[in-house]
């Protein structure tokens, strides 16, 4: 080589990735695909044919005769079970029997009539609340949309969801109670941590016809199944496609 003449660089390949980046990467790749299977349509087939087999004729476990007397029921479940509630409402709705005369009722006298629902005092706010605005402003009768109901006291989703679809066969949306949010977390069809987010998630992935049925029968799976300790793995048909971390087979 001459003297004085530049000396051309030798460009570098760059290194591949290491083993242990690409077994990272595949890793990621394999979890993110098993993700995704667990809302497949396939998955999910199995999901609602394990359900219908169980409780084909899911109902609301709430006793009433009508929309208000649902509505109120609703009201008193959060917090409490469903089995005290029913205990509560036969005399509730005897003495109480229309919104207008839950409307009129003293907030004093209706909080001992309720009190062994658990959190009476704004229980019984609410109730009157309702009964008042109802009254007054939909002519006694319970209304029949979501943005309506929001707007009684006492009022969010679940229980809009829970009067919609029990009372009025409208599916707006699914009612997201303990029993749903737990299952549907253990089936990991949602990692979302908030009731409202996890109703977004499930309304992307079961259809419409069965928003109403699905919840009624995922709230029975999770009480008779499902339960929140110890939940009944060997008796269930969705044994095989569920890897929750709790199960007891």
């Amino acid at each position: 080589m001459l003297s004085g003449m530049p000396t051309r660089s030798r460009k570098t390949a760059k290194p591949s990735a290491t083993p242990k980046r690409a077994r990272s990467a595949a890793a990621a790749s394999k979890s993110k695909a098993r993700k995704q299977d667990y809302t497949s349509p396939a998955r999910l087939k199995k999901i609602f044919a394990g359900l219908d087999q169980l409780f084909p004729q899911a109902e609301c476990a709430l006793k009433h005769s009508n929309a208000f007397q649902l509505l109120v029921a609703t009201i008193l479940s959060a917090q409490c079970t469903d089995e005290r509630v029913n205990k509560v409402t036969p005399d509730l709705f005897a003495k109480y029997p229309t919104p207008r005369d839950l409307a009129a009722a003293q907030q004093e006298v209706l909080e001992q009539d309720i009190k062994s629902t658990g959190f009476f005092r704004n229980k019984a706010k609410s109730i009157i609340g309702a009964a008042k605005k109802i009254v007054a402003e939909f002519g006694g009768d319970v209304p029949r949309t979501m943005e309506e109901l929001l707007t009684l006291p006492g009022v969010a989703r679940k229980t809009g969801n829970v009067v919609l679809g029990t009372a009025y066969g409208i599916a707006s949306g699914l009612v997201v109670d303990t029993h749903v949010f737990r299952i549907t977390h253990r089936l990991k069809l949602t990692t979302s941590n908030t009731p409202e987010k996890v109703e977004q998630d499930l309304m992307k992935i079961v259809p419409r016809e069965r928003w109403i049925s699905f919840s009624h029968q995922v709230i029975w799976f999770g009480r008779k199944i499902c339960v929140a300790r110890k939940p009944l793995c060997p008796s269930c048909p969705l044994e095989l496609i569920c890897d929750a971390p709790d199960k007891t087979v």
